[in-house]
């Protein structure tokens, strides 16, 4: 008879006797995500190891075919468990699930045939997911939790995007990170006292963080605008990318990263779409366009308390993104990030972000479909489209990766000279206006698929 490995369960015990390790892939996001955990009870800690030594780890247990994203994290777990930090048998994992086609979903069977390999068959692995793909799991995801979680998000997209707006004008270096540091402290404090979640906390704190970034001080003189799209973890994770923000900010660039909760709502979004076009459950399509609704109000109040200052750019709503992707890309094609990679290029190419960084881990096929596969199409529209893919893999060194950078960086410091380069006089400050003198298109152009070539 077959002898099969009986993985440990997460058990709801565990949450008073575990701590629970979570690998970083959105460092501001995450930390106040660990404050939402540990206000519900749970001992958790976010990981923040790094460098070659993760991939190295990741390489000796998971095959060098897995996707880049999956070799990091597991590898990620593993490093920690050897570093002796932890009591080994009061520890457990805690790894995301998509539940759809991606790999992405089979991540946690990857993670725990190499814990048996390591050496820790001990270690529980708990899934985090909205699709019940672990029934039986320990964790749950009650609603107060889903509501801090979700709260979690939206602000630290809103840092994410004003800190990415103010720190290449910034005239005191480190302000941006100082505010974005003391936010998410006073957001978990808000978690610890039951507040910070509701419609009405939220709002205010909308309102509050986009005024504080207005008001640091700032010097305006031109800037390449950068954007970064790609695969979930590779896009967002500084250990996936090999710290790509840090290096396009020293790179003199804004970046303009399009927010997670984008991705929260593309998933969400799917379930609707795929009854609409494929059949299913009525009761399922309702949910999802419910939960939509209610993510929508809260999207709406974090970008009209960021349009009340006129020198930020404000994320465009998810709604409006969804509609940029009509008659480039079908929104059935929905494995890994599917038609949102797409859409979210041509976002940024409306707002002013023409010069385009494409994160593609290895083995990801979703993304150079709809990532490298689309720059032609997103080009008959935008001829000005500078976007270069980059790939992300064990065997890419990142001399290689940021020298690609660097070639489409040249072409965009090019193009910036050309255009003058001097900032507008007049008004209180002197300003560069937020797209450096484009013309931006309405976020949506009714029709604008009919400028595609007839062969579509």
């Amino acid at each position: 008879m077959e002898n099969v490995h009986t993985y440990p369960k997460f058990t709801p015990e565990m949450k008073a006797t575990h701590k629970i390790l979570i690998p970083n892939m959105a460092p501001i996001h995450f930390e106040m995500m660990r404050a939402a955990m540990e206000d519900e009870g749970y001992h958790v800690e976010v990981l923040g190891s790094g460098g070659h030594a993760v991939a190295q780890e990741g390489l000796k247990y998971v095959h060098n075919d897995t996707c880049y994203p999956a070799l990091l994290v597991i590898g990620q777990f593993i490093n920690a468990l050897k570093s002796g930090k932890y009591d080994l048998d009061h520890t457990a994992l805690l790894i995301t699930q998509t539940g759809g086609g991606c790999r992405a979903s089979n991540y946690i069977h990857l993670l725990r045939k190499a814990l048996v390999k390591a050496g820790f068959p001990q270690v529980p692995v708990a899934s985090l997911n909205f699709s019940g793909l672990e029934k039986d799991s320990g964790f749950q995801l009650t609603l107060p939790l889903i509501r801090k979680i979700v709260a979690a998000v939206f602000y630290g997209d809103e840092l994410m995007s004003l800190a990415n707006q103010t720190r290449p004008y910034e005239n005191e270096p480190g302000t941006a990170d100082a505010l974005v540091a003391a936010w998410t402290r006073r957001v978990a404090s808000q978690f610890d006292e039951k507040k910070g979640f509701s419609k009405k906390d939220m709002a205010a704190n909308f309102a509050a963080i986009a005024a504080d970034f207005a008001a640091v001080p700032v010097t305006y003189t031109p800037k390449v605008k950068v954007g970064v799209v790609g695969e979930i973890y590779v896009k967002y994770s500084p250990l996936g990318n090999n710290n790509l923000e840090q290096f396009l900010h020293g790179e003199d660039c804004e970046v303009n990263l399009p927010g997670l909760m984008g991705f929260v709502q593309y998933c969400v979004a799917n379930m609707a779409e795929t009854v609409r076009l494929y059949g299913g459950s009525k009761l399922l399509e309702l949910g999802s366009d419910t939960l939509m609704s209610w993510l929508t109000v809260r999207e709406k109040l974090m970008i009209a308390a960021i349009k009340k200052h006129p020198q930020f750019h404000a994320p465009t709503l998810f709604l409006d993104t969804k509609k940029m992707a009509d008659g480039i890309i079908g929104i059935g094609n929905k494995m890994g990030e599917g038609w949102l990679l797409t859409a979210e290029m041509m976002e940024l190419q409306q707002t002013g972000f023409e010069n385009i960084i494409c994160a593609q881990p290895f083995g990801c096929l979703p993304n150079h479909i709809c990532g490298k596969g689309m720059i032609n199409k997103i080009r008959t529209i935008y001829p000005r489209a500078n976007i270069t893919p980059i790939d992300y893999d064990p065997g890419a060194t990142r001399v290689n990766q940021e020298n690609r950078i660097k070639l489409m960086l040249s072409v965009a410091k090019e193009r910036l000279g050309q255009s003058g380069g001097t900032p507008p006089q007049g008004g209180a400050a002197e300003k560069v206006p937020v797209y450096g003198g484009m013309e931006v298109p309405a976020v949506h152009v009714p029709g604008f698929a009919e400028k595609l070539p007839a062969n579509g």
